[in-house]
């Protein structure tokens, strides 16, 4: 089998189906320049994301089918959701998603579980690495980050002025008990 690289630098990594060999696999190593990556970071919410990197090859599978296996990582670093401190988060996450000719998607109006595989996505006439290498990042980012000895206490928020509101005034049928107590004597 073949190693035929599909490009040295995917800077835009849309692959299309059409460039793939399809004997053997095609490998692949995704960059992204700076507006990309400024992209990425507006998409999954993040401060900065550094040694990005997604490399791994695409095969040809029966019917017509493809899989893409491969590697992302990627440093991430998010807000603390405390004291807003930068929080650093190292992702290395193997992939294998299959796109598949045939996908049947579940009818919108039927009640259906999830399915069993959810590696497979349809095949269109392309494959987007660098939305494959995005959700994989979202998926394995914290999603309340925390900085190292981060901790709320019993915090209160309240207009300058007026008294907090406590956990009793948060249960709105305490006031109703004691109505009730105090109609029935």
């Amino acid at each position: 089998m073949s190693n035929k690289p599909i490009k040295d630098n995917i800077n835009n990594s849309i692959v299309q189906i059409t460039d793939l060999s399809g004997n053997g696999s095609n490998a692949f190593s995704v960059t992204l320049d700076d507006d990309a990556i400024t992209a990425m970071n507006a998409a999954l919410g993040t401060i900065s994301l550094k040694k990005f990197s997604f490399s791994g090859q695409i095969k040809s599978m029966d019917k017509g089918d493809w899989v893409v296996t491969g590697t992302v990582g990627a440093t991430a670093t998010q807000s603390c959701v405390i004291t807003l401190e930068p929080v650093k988060t190292r992702i290395d996450v193997p992939v294998k998603r299959v796109f598949v000719k045939e996908f049947e998607e579940a009818d919108e109006d039927s009640v259906a579980e999830m399915p069993d595989d959810v590696e497979k996505d349809p095949l269109g006439t392309e494959i987007d690495l660098g939305l494959i290498a995005q959700e994989v990042i979202a998926l394995n980012l914290p999603e309340y980050p925390r900085a190292d000895g981060a901790s709320l206490e019993n915090a209160q928020f309240t207009k300058p002025g007026n008294a907090p509101m406590t956990d009793d005034d948060a249960k709105p049928f305490a006031g109703l008990a004691a109505l009730k107590d105090k109609l029935q004597k």
